[in-house]
């Protein structure tokens, strides 16, 4: 027994680094130091830009997305998806992204399959100024299912410390804008796939009413905020707060960008819920609590202000053709208990 017969093959392995090179190394900056190929990637971080610099992480994966993605053949799109739920993380602080990190995990390394994942990640990184440092493909036959792969991510950005957003500014009357999700995102799959599979003829279903292809609009990547948010940032409008809007919605999320004593009161007639969301409510009968706190319902990122700037973060929003608009307003905690804040929404 070799090691190729036990299911990992070592030169396919190098042939793929090799392959992904150019890929790689065009989302690098200036800042950083060498090539692909080291134990460790090297970032000479910009301090001379900085007074105070805070250096800002996070990590996350795709999700149960990724059965749909690797029987459909989206592995493009979950490149992305894995680069916007890192990001979209760290730019709620302020944070600009500096670099990113992959770990691709399959239980056989298949070239044209992975090459697509890493272009997704490259052309994500490449187009939020984030330099692709390094990453790793472990071939694991046995423990992942041939064709199976699993992918998870870590983005490091910085910030100014005295630009640094973390919602203890926030008061009550201040406005909560909406930032349109780009469809599903990354969150709530679990409950997808179930739907899908006790509705064997989803696809013509929702084809008939929409014409269009049900896994196109399902699988559509996450959209990522970072240069949004740098832009309004720029213009010097002062956001207090930001929340991006994952797994557990608007009820798990936006509380968590408030200080404690404060919660967000949200008016759910101020928006239109895209089709695709309803369309899996009514197929799957998913209940009004499951419905809100799995999805993002159209919304996939929030920002907290004073309402005098509520217009101008629209009309910057408007420019770079983002949809946008005001969904409610912070209030006292003592105005109204949590559970009709989530409840009732």
């Amino acid at each position: 027994m070799d090691y190729k017969t036990s299911g990992v093959d070592i030169e396919a392995g190098r042939k793929f680094v090799s392959q992904i090179k150019k890929t790689v190394e065009a989302t690098h900056s200036k800042n950083v130091i060498g090539g692909l190929g080291g134990f460790g990637g090297l970032f000479k971080l910009p301090v001379g830009e900085y007074s105070n610099p805070i250096l800002v992480s996070g990590t996350d994966g795709v999700g149960t997305k990724l059965e749909i993605a690797q029987e459909k053949r989206f592995h493009f799109e979950v490149g992305i998806d894995l680069v916007a739920m890192c990001i979209n993380d760290i730019v709620t602080t302020g944070a600009v992204p500096l670099f990113f990190l992959d770990y691709i995990a399959t239980g056989k390394l298949e070239e044209n399959q992975l090459m697509e994942v890493v272009n997704g990640i490259s052309t994500a990184c490449k187009d939020n100024n984030c330099s692709l440092l390094g990453g790793e493909t472990a071939e694991m036959p046995g423990f992942y299912a041939i064709n199976k792969y699993d992918l998870a991510g870590f983005c490091v950005g910085i910030v100014e410390e005295s630009k640094l957003i973390n919602g203890q500014n926030i008061c009550e009357d201040n406005s909560i804008i909406a930032l349109k999700s780009n469809g599903m995102h990354s969150n709530g799959f679990s409950l997808v796939r179930k739907i899908i599979e006790k509705n064997e003829d989803i696809e013509q279903r929702f084809k008939s009413i929409t014409n269009l292809n049900f896994y196109d609009e399902l699988m559509k990547p996450t959209r990522i905020y970072a240069e949004l948010v740098r832009k309004i940032c720029l213009a010097n409008i002062e956001i207090k707060g930001m929340a991006h809007i994952t797994g557990g919605g608007l009820p798990e999320n936006l509380p968590r960008a408030i200080p404690s004593g404060l919660i967000p009161y949200i008016d759910k007639k101020s928006w239109e819920i895209p089709f695709m969301f309803k369309f899996l409510k009514d197929i799957g009968k998913i209940p009004d609590k499951d419905y809100w706190n799995t999805f993002n319902l159209g919304v996939g990122f929030c920002l907290i202000c004073d309402k005098e700037n509520v217009s101008n973060i629209i009309k910057i929003c408007s420019n770079e053709d983002m949809s946008a608009w005001e969904i409610g307003h912070v209030i006292s905690k003592n105005d109204l208990n949590q559970s009709q804040i989530i409840a009732g929404l």
